[in-house]
């Protein structure tokens, strides 16, 4: 019987304690066929070449700098050999038979160009995070996570097509990235995995929610919960969203949603919030997209390496 080979790739950036944590995880798993790829996304205080010492069998590439989600995990695709890819982010831990539903899923099937497995909390195992996406509504840019918060008692024991995969566990085709590109990495940071999947599905391609595959999320362990380094790169990423992928009248009322809703009210949330230090780096956001409102590099497609 041939079993895919997948290629499992995750980025880590200052704590590959919590990164080893999720590889003792996935070296226990029933899959047999299985390429693992470690990027360390320019960890600055870390010592990161402990990966490699306790898990010799990954291939770990450093990157020395600091490219981004879409850049460093574009990397590990780059390097890759396996049929399928799964993104999945380091502060994760998976379950033993979590990759099998994900690999047959995808093979039953060649019109499904991505899958997610149930995402549950790390820190409350009962929880829901994710069991699929609302598709992002064109003027808020904002969508739902379906069961996000709900105690899991079985209600999404389902299979169903989603609108986006999550980030956090994705897992796609070889064959759709040589048809589609890799993650736009004009992102760096949220947004870049939602932006491919719009892509994905105006290509026909269609996502799925699998809900016999589980894995538990410690959630924003690099850029914390409420961070200013959140706040920026999530609103920056947001509005770039909308640039790319909203069009003609929508996107103009899309843009004055922003401007005379979202951005007054955001400013006066953080300044009740007494924090200052979001308020500014939401600000920041903004300034960037005035400073690159007329960079046409922002609307350009990344390529598998050997690909036009």
């Amino acid at each position: 019987m041939n079993v895919p080979l997948v290629s499992v790739i995750t980025v880590n950036y200052n704590h590959s304690a919590v990164t080893c944590d999720m590889l003792e995880s996935l070296f226990r798993i029933t899959y047999p066929s299985l390429e693992v790829i470690v990027i360390d996304n320019g960890s600055p205080d870390d010592k990161p070449a402990v990966i490699k010492e306790r898990f010799p069998q990954v291939t770990y590439i450093e990157t020395g700098v600091n490219l981004g989600f879409a850049g460093a995990n574009n990397l590990g695709i780059n390097r890759s050999h396996g049929e399928y890819i799964l993104l999945i982010n380091n502060d994760t831990i998976v379950t033993d038979n979590f990759l099998e539903p994900l690999v047959n899923k995808m093979e039953s099937d060649p019109s499904i160009g991505s899958v997610s497995p149930k995402i549950r909390y790390f820190y409350a195992p009962d929880t829901i995070q994710y069991a699929g996406l609302t598709p992002i509504n064109a003027y808020t840019i904002r969508s739902r996570a379906i069961g996000f918060a709900e105690k899991d008692n079985g209600q999404y024991e389902k299979d169903t097509v989603t609108a986006y995969a999550h980030g956090a566990a994705m897992m796609f085709s070889r064959k759709v990235v040589m048809e589609l590109g890799l993650m736009s990495e004009a992102f760096f940071l949220y947004y870049e995995e939602l932006d491919w999947g719009f892509r994905l599905r105006q290509a026909g391609y269609k996502i799925w929610y699998v809900h016999d595959s589980l894995i538990y999320h410690k959630e924003s362990v690099t850029t914390g919960k409420e961070s200013p380094l959140k706040v920026y790169y999530l609103n920056r990423s947001r509005l770039l969203y909308m640039r790319r992928n909203v069009h003609g009248p929508t996107f103009g009322v899309s843009l004055l949603f922003q401007a005379f809703f979202a951005i007054p009210k955001n400013t006066l949330k953080y300044l009740f919030q007494g924090r200052p230090d979001l308020m500014r780096a939401y600000h920041r956001a903004i300034a960037w997209h005035l400073k690159n409102m007329f960079n046409r590099e922002l609307h350009q497609q990344s390529q598998l390496e050997g690909e036009p």
